[in-house]
């Protein structure tokens, strides 16, 4: 009862797009200004800021239905991984609580990895 890895990729995926999402919708509702002035900082272009609501809002959709779930999850951990890096410049500084300071966008990468590793499982809309 309590082994069924598909219950356990159905939560993982519901989980992470979920929380992702909340992400996505405050960057419709407040703009993206902060993460295209980081965009910038770094000499990059401000339009790969936009690229945000590929990662925050698109992806965890995909995620969360199950429908191309890797390719959401791949989006994601790029984002992820470009987040953690305009943000932190993956210093090992700790946060006011003692874990590091990018724990939370480390946490959804890692779970972005493993969607992609281990698949959407049956309860997905393209289950295989």
């Amino acid at each position: 009862m309590f082994q069924n890895p598909d219950i356990a990729k159905l939560l993982l995926r519901v989980g992470l797009g979920v929380l992702i999402l909340f992400h996505g919708i405050h960057k419709v509702i407040h703009g993206i200004s902060g993460v295209r002035s980081m965009v910038e900082s770094v000499g990059l272009p401000a339009f790969l800021a936009y690229g945000v609501y590929f990662g925050e809002l698109i992806a965890p959709i995909f995620i969360i239905l199950g429908l191309y779930a890797r390719v959401g999850a791949t989006v994601l951990a790029v984002n992820m991984f470009v987040a953690i890096y305009l943000a932190y410049r993956f210093s090992l500084t700790l946060s006011k609580f003692g874990g590091l300071s990018w724990e939370t966008p480390l946490l959804y990468l890692i779970m972005a990895l493993l969607v992609i590793f281990l698949g959407s499982g049956k309860y997905a809309v393209n289950a295989k």
